[in-house]
């Protein structure tokens, strides 16, 4: 079976505090877009895992989330089934744009349903969030509510389609370096992606962990700036990666941001995925 992986952006990240456990209190807003990796399973009658991809700069083994999710799904079922997976990656890593977590999601869904195991959707968020707080949402798809570690979801009806202007330099950025500095002050009492929920403005949404990624990587201030003279609705980095993104209601006026972007920067359009089209390709397959 070959399946699309899809990638997600951050509209926003509010950070409550910190919790019991070391990780941080969250708010934010996934929303799933149509940049995807494409993953190829395979049945195999030796029950064994086996993982192969097309960038050097993975590790295609024991470590990778899409072996470890394999891996407990066997255990779970008890029995010795194989997989063979190979993935052409397109989403790049450590840009915040959840392509580890969405493999891990998408090997959880389809090897439940080749392996025949039957388990019900919640016991597969029990397992992905087991694996890493964003896998459950991409269990999900769609414009969904995370809070706690991001792994407690309510799913929330689709909004109009909008296209994103995704730029990443050729660094990739640790989560947990970025949350290691990440300096914590009082959260407003107001909830700003409450209010965008209300009111449907974009320009109320921010991501509390953007003044650390500047700090840090003050040349991705820049590429902001040049989305924000652009007449982006928004921008923002998603999550705790080097990507930065505007939001723009027409596809043109992404394209003539993009074409008078320069640098090094890798830079491309990709539009809103739907939870039911997320659904719907998760299921069927290319």
């Amino acid at each position: 079976m070959i399946v699309r992986s899809y990638a997600k952006i951050n509209l926003g990240i509010e950070i409550l505090g910190k919790r019991p456990d070391g990780y941080h209190e969250l708010r934010t807003l996934y929303q799933s877009i149509s940049l995807h990796d494409i993953i190829d399973f395979r049945a195999a009658e030796d029950g064994t895992i086996r993982l192969s991809g097309d960038w050097d700069e993975i590790a295609w083994d024991q470590t990778n989330l899409i072996y470890r999710a394999a891996l407990l799904l066997q255990k779970e079922s008890g029995k010795k089934r194989g997989v063979h997976i190979r993935v052409n990656k397109r989403i790049p890593p450590g840009r915040g744009l959840g392509g580890g977590s969405s493999n891990a999601a998408t090997t959880l869904h389809v090897l439940n349903r080749i392996w025949d195991l039957g388990l019900p959707q919640d016991r597969l968020h029990e397992l992905g969030a087991g694996l890493g707080a964003d896998v459950p949402y991409f269990l999900e798809g769609g414009l969904c509510l995370g809070l706690e570690k991001g792994d407690s979801l309510s799913s929330l009806p689709d909004r109009r389609p909008f296209f994103c202007l995704l730029v990443w330099p050729k660094f990739s950025i640790s989560t947990a370096s970025i949350y290691e500095a990440f300096i914590l002050t009082s959260p407003p009492k107001e909830s700003k992606i409450t209010g965008f929920l209300e009111c449907g403005d974009f320009s109320l949404l921010k991501n509390d962990l953007e003044k650390t990624v500047f700090r840090l990587y003050p040349q991705l201030k820049s590429i902001k700036r040049q989305l924000s003279d652009s007449e982006a609705v928004v921008t923002l980095v998603s999550g705790s990666g080097s990507t930065v993104f505007g939001v723009y209601p027409e596809r043109e006026k992404a394209r003539e941001t993009l074409r008078g972007l320069g640098g090094e920067n890798t830079a491309l359009i990709v539009e809103t995925v739907s939870r039911g089209d997320y659904r719907k390709s998760l299921s069927n397959g290319v």
